[in-house]
């Protein structure tokens, strides 16, 4: 059917018990610090172009891609726009505030908006949150958007969506109680979450 391609919009605000949790608030003001084989800086219109196995680290984010294109506007905002090498994808990581938590994302291009503290994950979009280093939500779709500001996460289907019909997919999981936390005996491994179902209760 046509419109199982047609775009899919799931918003996803992740509850963390009483007190939800936000990226770290720390990582804007740190000073972004990128590791690549070359860079092209062009001065007047400040946009700077890192290419080739590029690192980009600021707090507790960490960035991987090919290419990396970085530029900063006049209030000090820094922008970027992560591209993969063919045949792989680009990589985001951050830690959340105040908790053992992070999210973590892959897809073909990945772009960082830091005045709007949003990233937005396009084409093969895979996005997971990780309690300590168990995985434990996850979802995919063609574009993924994680608004930092208020932890919100947006998810688009589509034919850019890694997941059968290009359909959006995602893993919840439970979330622990206030009074007693999750215990290792009681958390669900990573590799368990993998094999997902699709929404429509079929096995990808």
């Amino acid at each position: 059917m046509n419109n199982s391609y047609a775009p899919l919009l799931l918003s996803l605000a992740l509850l963390l018990g009483a007190q939800p949790a936000a990226a770290e608030k720390a990582d804007r003001d740190k000073p972004m610090n990128i590791e690549a084989d070359s860079l092209r800086y062009d001065d007047l219109k400040q946009i700077s172009v890192f290419t080739g196995n590029v690192v980009v680290t600021k707090g507790t984010i960490v960035i991987r891609g090919a290419r990396v294109e970085v530029h900063q506007d006049p209030e000090g905002y820094q922008y970027g726009v992560v591209t993969a090498a063919p045949g792989r994808l680009a990589f985001y990581r951050q830690k959340r505030e105040g908790v053992d938590e992070f999210v973590e994302g892959e897809s073909q291009v990945i772009e960082y908006d830091g005045k709007a503290d949003r990233v937005k994950f396009i084409r093969q979009a895979d996005l997971r949150r990780l309690r300590g280093s168990v995985l434990s939500d996850e979802m995919v779709g063609s574009l993924i958007t994680y608004d930092n500001s208020n932890d919100v996460f947006t998810v688009d289907g589509g034919p850019g969506s890694p997941a059968p019909g290009g359909r959006v997919r995602a893993v919840l999981a439970p979330r622990p109680s206030a009074s007693a936390p999750a215990s290792p005996a009681t958390a669900a491994p990573a590799a368990q979450l993998r094999p997902s179902m699709t929404l429509d209760g079929s096995r990808k």
